[in-house]
């Protein structure tokens, strides 16, 4: 796979035209200028999220063929493709992937997708029928609707953080691995904490796809003791 990094191409420059604001018209630049969004739809992934996967696997060895996987937040869909891909979902003595979603994602060859708010009552016993067994590796890229209030922000994907931590040690063998996304404002130490006493190893990564203006961040729980 070629790695997204600079382009020597000319710099796309988008006015503040056709009805844009200039916030709209600096989004707009920044998502055509962007090495990661470019190869993305260059190397057929839905976003440019599936990068952050990427490196967060060729880091520490995440996905291997024959695992079951389960994406919680996948729409668009960008992590269950990778994780299809690397686990050989779909094909024969392949591996299992399941994505889950609030909103519906189109199909993937290879994965079973779900749409279900993660957070409403009774859905993690719905996303635990439709795995059917037990998971080598949870996924969370879940993430609330940002208000622009750097505090709630925080306490919500911090909330969709813990939920999706507490499925995981409800369905992951032992020697699973769990990997979720946070944003910065302190609790995510005191997340860390309790991760350290379910799995061996514990770090919290920036992957080089994840914006640096960005306040999100990943944690990477390996070794589930079961």
């Amino acid at each position: 796979m070629n790695k997204p990094g600079p382009s020597h191409r000319a710099k796309v420059k988008v006015k503040t035209a056709r009805g844009r604001t200039v916030a709209q018209a600096r989004w707009l630049q920044r998502q055509l200028n962007d090495p990661y969004v470019i190869a993305a739809k260059s190397q057929g992934y839905r976003s440019r999220a599936a990068y952050k996967l990427i490196e967060l696997d060729e880091k520490f060895k995440l996905l291997k063929p024959g695992m079951r996987v389960v994406d919680l937040g996948a729409a668009p869909g960008g992590w269950t493709q990778v994780a299809v891909q690397r686990v050989k979902a779909g094909e024969k003595s392949g591996g299992f992937v399941l994505g889950v979603d609030i909103n519906p994602v189109e199909p993937i060859p290879g994965a079973i997708l779900m749409q279900q708010d993660f957070l409403a009552e009774g859905a993690d016993t719905r996303v635990i029928e439709a795995l059917g067994g037990k998971a080598d590796l949870v996924l969370s890229d879940m993430a609330a609707p940002a208000t622009g209030h750097r505090q709630t922000d925080h306490i919500r994907i911090m909330a969709l953080c813990e939920a999706a931590l507490d499925f995981a040690l409800h369905v992951l063998n032992p020697g699973g691995a769990f990997v979720a996304k946070v944003l910065r404002g302190g609790t995510e130490n005191e997340l860390l904490n309790t991760m350290k006493r379910d799995f061996r190893t514990v770090k919290h990564v920036k992957p080089p796809a994840s914006r640096a203006d960005s306040a999100e961040s990943y944690v990477i729980a390996l070794g589930f003791r079961g």
